[in-house]
């Protein structure tokens, strides 16, 4: 199936969801578009409010207008996705810009907080994804486990480089740094680690 048809299948999705209960998103993966219910805890958001602020104080000395946001839609329509993270670093002046998705072509990085739900999304299709759309940086972060991967030199659709850390580790993520001592594990009642 074309990537017009499966926009237009998403779309149609989007609309249907805005009629169920509960919040939902609709993506563009390997088997085509999906509907999906998103829960995002409070420390779900909370982390990823962590590491857009400091991915933004870092932006403007290391990549002058980008900054790092939550929502936009990122889509490759030549190999047919389209994916929202949890956050994106992208050239701001795309936030004005008339459409729902970016190019994934301008997008330099992508940060994905594992659901308790669904961590197989994040740690394969979106593993596959990421890189096959050119994107050059991929943090994983793992409140289940108090992990975090960070991927990087993306080659013939997979990532060349994984290095792993742990909550509390100072992270190097492309140019910048992203500390983790604030972030919090599921279930662990205000512990980063244990």
């Amino acid at each position: 199936m074309d990537y017009a048809k499966m926009r237009a299948i998403a779309e149609e999705l989007t609309g249907f969801a805005e009629h169920l209960e509960g919040a939902w998103n609709v993506e563009i993966g390997p088997s085509g578009p999906f509907l999906a219910m998103m829960s995002p805890s409070k420390r779900h958001q909370g982390t990823v409010r962590r590491i857009r602020n400091q991915l933004n104080k870092q932006l403007p000395a290391t990549h002058p207008g980008y900054v790092c946001e939550n929502g936009p839609e990122i889509e490759h329509p030549s190999i047919g996705r389209m994916r929202r993270p949890d956050a994106v670093v992208i050239p701001e002046e795309v936030l004005d810009e008339e459409g729902l998705a970016v190019d994934a072509t301008r997008v330099l990085a992508v940060v994905e907080i594992v659901s308790p739900s669904n961590p197989d999304n994040d740690y394969t299709e979106k593993l596959a994804d990421y890189p096959a759309m050119g994107i050059g940086h991929y943090m994983i972060v793992d409140p289940r486990t108090g992990t975090i991967e960070v991927h990087s030199a993306p080659c013939k659709g997979r990532y060349q480089d994984k290095n792993a850390y742990i909550f509390g580790d100072s992270v190097p993520f492309s140019a910048w740094k992203v500390e983790t001592g604030a972030f919090r594990r599921y279930g662990k009642a205000g512990d980063s680690v244990s």
